[in-house]
């Protein structure tokens, strides 16, 4: 093992952690894009104490990649830490480290708690880890424990969700079918928006909700029924369109006939 200079190493780290907090995004991007170029553990608690309070999104991703660039051995002991702090971010950042880094032993370390954390962030962070790093014999036990979340947050955190369960595959189809008949609308509309995005993940979320909406206020019978009408009224309207519009065609051959006659 090689010794570590202590005394180089000083000025060195002062001049990235001052790069990293630089008022221009660029500098601090480019300044986390040379560390992990050229990766050193000694950077390492400067990295993580950066992520947590980095503002812009780019430089976090960068951030990340400079970490995975270290030694799992090194890095990931510290950033279990991270999954225990009080800021948000830090949390948030150490689990997209972790998925960046893509060890599935580190599966137990996205506890409930981080699953259900009172931040959307956090809680849309840990929600695509799991499905990550998720033994193939724990997805079923994941998938029961993810929709406990549905009809949670705005439109950005229930897209999240569902991508997530999605990813999960044919597995989360009972746990779905039951949230499904939630008596709150906003679980159950939830529930089959996402059980269509998984049948058909060309279908837009909005498009999915939407539907689900209407299905969970009418009803299933009363919903097909509703569509069925509505398009046998579509159907109704463009064979009239087509009637009035022969005779229309007709009349005006005419004219043009006469016309062409004189």
């Amino acid at each position: 093992m090689v010794p570590i200079n202590t005394t180089n190493i000083t000025p060195q780290n002062t001049r990235v952690t001052n790069a990293l907090g630089a008022k221009d995004s660029s500098v601090r991007l480019q300044t986390a894009l040379a560390v992990g170029s050229n990766p050193d553990r000694v950077f390492l608690e400067t990295l993580v104490e950066r992520c947590a309070v980095e503002p812009d999104f780019f430089v976090r991703d960068m951030l990340s990649w400079a970490l995975t660039r270290l030694p799992a051995e090194v890095t990931l002991p510290r950033i279990r830490q991270e999954l225990d702090a009080e800021r948000a971010q830090a949390r948030s950042q150490a689990l997209h480290t972790l998925s960046k880094i893509g060890d599935k032993s580190t599966w137990a370390w996205v506890t409930r708690d981080l699953l259900r954390d009172a931040d959307d962030e956090v809680a849309r962070t840990a929600w695509r880890v799991a499905v990550v790093l998720v033994p193939e014999d724990e997805e079923k036990d994941l998938a029961d424990e993810l929709v406990l979340q549905l009809g949670r947050g705005d439109r950005n955190v229930q897209l999240s969700l569902s991508r997530a369960l999605a990813d999960l595959g044919d597995v989360i189809k009972p746990a779905l079918e039951r949230a499904a008949e939630s008596s709150d609308p906003a679980v159950a509309a939830h529930a089959r928006a996402t059980e269509l995005l998984r049948q058909n993940p060309e279908t837009g979320f909005d498009a999915a909700l939407d539907e689900a909406k209407r299905v969970v206020a009418l009803g299933p019978e009363r919903a097909a029924a509703a569509a069925a009408a509505s398009a046998g009224t579509e159907t109704s309207e463009t064979a009239e369109s087509a009637e009035t519009t022969g005779p229309m065609e007709a009349a005006k051959a005419a004219e043009a006939s006469e016309g062409l006659d004189c």
